[in-house]
């Protein structure tokens, strides 16, 4: 038995002597009684929905799992009219103290990557592929969600200004969502960003609120049986080690601003505390003029607009309190329900404080914008998601008797909800969601076909495959197939090389050549260098340019004065690559005959490959000797 376990035994027994003390706050006393509506957000079955298959066997409506228990979709409830209604939502049949999601041999299967895998569509998201653990009966699918009153009224004033489209794929995200499977959203389209948010920030005030009504609930049930006029329920585990459930992270302060205000347009008429610092802090400073913002259309590539436009600082973290009719932003991280955080944010405040408990209770995890936190240190995800539900070193005056039985089993990893918004999909972003996610209740990823993406005409390009065995060896055989078969030798000659590593790689080896004279752009080049590179590229003074994918997500410069382009690796955004063999036709008397493209890849690097030569040459391209 481990420390943490002899200490969470100790405090177990010595808050049994405590006088009960709830984690929330009552803002206001509630009568034991008073009934709350919940309206249900979807008025008919999604039709779109194709009744799942799952190793050949159809889910039917009404069927029930192994153990015996059924997810109904159900009509609309009326919340506090008894106890068993309540155990039909999506909430309690998930995060309920009593599990039977978590059986051994389900978290047997999670743990050893026994996942059963199936395709059905629906609606607007398309194809989605879902993954089941093994020994998991099957569960008919919720098709109605039950949404609190109070926030129906705003969810509907913004439906009104949506269009039939933006309408449906809003619904088709909450359906998925209330499953509370994890969901991977691959392929997100600029216009679909705030529909996103919307319907992600609902969902999550939907789950925060969920949690507050029944601790409420249950603190009127525990003072009614201190008055002596009933006896001491024994059912009122209801909270985690600590207040906050919802993480989101997010890249930059600009996307947190974003987010906040999605989450405050769910509650026009809740009083909002520190709402005029969160836009000073969060915005750019007075008196500063956004280039991306302000400039004509067409100057710059409208994903970068979207991405860079704002306050782009990547160190931030707010806690976000709810109260029944009050929001504060800037709460204690103890005293919030919702955490809006960058990676690098979060990873500082743990280092700080040299604990991450306030990490152990998250049941809804989000993650947007995924692209960005790639190109930023994946290191920071990593350390965050590792510290996501651990078993807390202090009590924080936790009342164990209200804790739920599958915390203090250390189980909470196992139920938890994760939400990943991205534009594509790395190979980061798969091992993430295939590796460190465990959600018993299933995992849920769209799958997109990819178009090839569109060239100048008459460009001619070689697509060069190098072969390696496995994942460790593939960096050394892309640097030996490139020192030993590429043809690096023309002028006005740009080397795209996507990975970090590589690059210095890369660098090291072109300084080392005395006939090679090479101008740098990395993410880490001043603007003084950019200018002196850029300059001697075009003017012939320096025959070679190495230049990162980092950099050119940044910074999005247009290079003249190119006429070979050598991918070292292909970019991760398809985008790049377009944009990359445009760049010689900035010059004028530039024929499509003078540019040569070369472009390095193997087995590993089939969704870049997708991405830019469509999924149907890819599979061609991938059988190639």
């Amino acid at each position: 038995m481990d420390d943490t376990t002899t200490q969470l035994l100790t405090l177990l027994n010595v808050s049994a002597l405590k006088r009960k003390r709830p984690i929330i706050e009552t803002v206001e006393s509630l009568k034991l009684n008073k009934r709350k509506k919940t309206v249900p957000l979807l008025d008919q079955d999604v039709p779109s929905q194709t009744p799942l298959q799952q190793d050949g066997e159809q889910v039917t409506p009404g069927q029930s799992d192994n153990n015996g228990d059924e997810l109904h979709s159900g009509a609309p409830e009326v919340e506090g009219e008894n106890e068993d209604s309540e155990a039909q939502t999506p909430y309690k049949f998930h995060f309920g103290p009593e599990q039977t999601l978590l059986s051994e041999p389900i978290c047997e299967d999670v743990d050893q990557g026994k996942w059963k895998k199936s395709i059905l569509r629906h609606g607007k998201l398309g194809a989605v592929s879902l993954s089941m653990p093994e020994s998991s009966g099957t569960v008919t699918p919720v098709t109605q969600v039950s949404i609190r009153e109070k926030l129906r009224s705003a969810y509907d004033a913004r439906g009104a200004q949506l269009s039939a489209d933006q309408s449906e794929l809003r619904s088709d995200i909450l359906s998925s969502l209330s499953y509370y499977r994890d969901l991977f959203v691959t392929r997100v389209e600029l216009d679909q960003r705030s529909i996103l948010r919307d319907a992600v920030t609902l969902h999550a005030l939907n789950h925060v609120f969920s949690i507050r009504r029944r601790i409420l609930k249950n603190n009127d049930r525990l003072s009614q049986a201190s008055k002596g006029s009933s006896t001491t329920p024994s059912d009122v585990q209801d909270q985690g080690f600590t207040r906050p459930s919802v993480l989101i992270l997010l890249p930059f302060r600009s996307s947190a601003l974003y987010w906040a205000e999605a989450l405050l347009a769910q509650l026009p008429s809740h009083q909002v505390e520190n709402h005029s610092r969160l836009i000073s802090e969060f915005s750019l400073p007075p008196g500063t003029v956004d280039k991306l913002a302000t400039a004509d259309w067409g100057t710059y590539p409208q994903d970068h607009v979207e991405t860079f436009k704002g306050n782009v600082d990547d160190n931030f973290r707010v806690g976000v309190k709810l109260t029944k009719k009050s929001v504060k932003i800037f709460a204690d991280f103890y005293r919030c329900d919702v955490i809006i955080a960058s990676p690098l944010g979060l990873r500082m405040s743990i280092e700080k404080e040299k604990s991450s408990d306030f990490l152990s209770s998250i049941e809804v995890l989000i993650m947007d914008q995924m692209d960005a936190l790639t190109m930023q240190n994946w290191e920071h995800v990593q350390f965050i998601l590792g510290r996501l539900n651990q078993l807390p070193k202090d009590s924080h005056d936790a009342d164990f008797s209200r804790i739920k039985p599958w915390y203090l089993d250390g189980h909470a990893a196992y139920l938890r909800q994760s939400i990943l918004l991205s534009p594509y999909e790395t190979p980061e972003m798969r091992s993430l969601f295939s590796r460190s996610l465990k959600n018993v209740a299933g995992k849920l990823r769209t799958e997109r076909k990819w178009k090839p993406v569109a060239v100048p005409e008459g460009v001619e390009q070689t697509l060069t495959k190098f072969h390696c065995i496995s994942p460790k060896s593939e960096a050394d055989k892309r640097f030996e197939f490139f020192t030993t078969q590429s043809a690096v030798q023309s002028t006005n000659t740009i080397i795209f090389v996507p990975s970090s590593f590589d690059f210095i790689r890369v660098q090291n080896h072109l300084r080392k050549m005395s006939d090679v004279s090479l101008a740098i752009l990395s993410e880490y080049s001043s603007n003084q260098d950019i200018s002196r590179a850029r300059q001697s590229f075009f003017s012939g003074k320096k025959r070679f340019l190495l230049m990162s994918e980092r950099f050119h997500f940044f910074r999005r410069y247009r290079i003249r004065g190119v006429r070979n382009i050598v991918f070292y690796g292909l970019p991760e955004h398809p985008q790049f690559y377009t944009e990359l063999l445009s760049y010689p036709f900035l010059d004028d008397g530039v024929d499509s005959s003078d540019i040569t493209c070369c472009a390095l890849y193997c087995k590993y690097d089939y969704m870049r490959l997708e991405r830019i030569t469509g999924s149907e040459a890819a599979g061609s391209l991938m059988q190639a000797s």
